[in-house]
């Protein structure tokens, strides 16, 4: 019967945000592609997951989450908080994956760019210095000029091969870079390796800058964290107590659940803008 509970909370969370979920353009070809939720796995190196799998995922967590809450304590309003924060975790995840990685790639690109001037002060062709970086480069980007490289070597076809590469790095480092190397590749000319050390430079500058930010408002991250955490644990032990349960599961109680959930989240939201650095875009993604 708990499951059952949850099951049905999740359920009537997820034709709530169905609307986003699934827009009505996203039955178009390619548009579901292009969705946010496609774009977030993108960038979080996770392009092979499929949309849709990702939703049944943060379904069954929200289910999972509610069922637990109400064996926890049996008040309606707090598994559904719990449902609603359960079928958001997949998708915390894959934003803290993001920006992870574009936190660890930032200080990477400068050594591709460096690269790639080598390879091709060496005499090496266009496609011959990327495919090369599959052995040359960092080891977090080797898989995905390794697999660059197969498909270059598959069909012959720089441009379609390395527009691939752009999606599965899927940095705005990476698609200046890689935009530039098609412009070079498709009209010629000499600046490539002028125009590909000014992008190192500006790479590295922005990188050391940025680093030494986030290292200094690293604090307000962690508060935010705490201070939401904090009531809900206090929350759920009041509501473990049987005099708890019955005070929360009236209808005041599950209102003051309600009302707090939003308060959280407003205010956790409010504290990660206030202390999070824009990040790049990606113009050509």
């Amino acid at each position: 019967m708990t499951f059952l509970w949850g099951a049905v909370l999740a359920a009537g969370l997820l034709l709530i945000l169905s609307p986003w979920l699934w827009p009505a353009g996203s039955r178009r070809p390619g548009a579901a592609r292009r969705g946010r939720i496609a774009r977030l796995l993108e960038d979080a190196g996770m392009a092979r997951v499929s949309v849709p799998a990702i939703v049944v995922i943060a379904g069954v967590s929200g289910a999972v989450a509610a069922a637990v809450a109400w064996l926890i304590a049996p008040v309606a309003a707090l598994a559904l908080v719990a449902a609603v924060a359960g079928a958001l975790a997949p998708f915390t995840w894959l934003r803290a994956r993001r920006s992870k990685l574009l936190r660890t790639r930032r200080g990477l690109w400068p050594d591709v760019c460096d690269l790639l001037i080598a390879s091709v002060r060496a005499g090496m062709s266009l496609p011959d210095a990327v495919a090369s970086l599959a052995d040359s480069a960092p080891a977090q980007l080797r898989p995905a000029f390794a697999a660059f490289a197969r498909d270059l070597a598959a069909s012959g076809h720089f441009d379609s091969s390395i527009r691939r590469l752009k999606t599965n790095l899927a940095d705005p480092v990476a698609d200046r870079i890689v935009e530039t190397l098609r412009m070079a590749r498709q009209v010629g000319g000499t600046e490539l390796t002028t125009v590909l050390r000014a992008l190192a430079s500006s790479v590295r500058a922005d990188a050391a800058l940025r680093a030494e930010v986030e290292s200094r408002q690293s604090w307000i991250r962690g508060a935010a964290v705490l201070g939401v955490v904090a009531p809900w644990v206090i929350l759920a032990m009041l509501a473990m107590r049987p005099e708890g349960a019955r005070a929360y599961g009236s209808p005041g109680g599950m209102a003051l659940i309600l009302v707090g959930a939003a308060v959280s989240l407003v205010a956790y939201r409010l504290m990660i803008r206030l202390g999070r650095l824009p990040e790049p875009r990606r113009w050509f993604g």
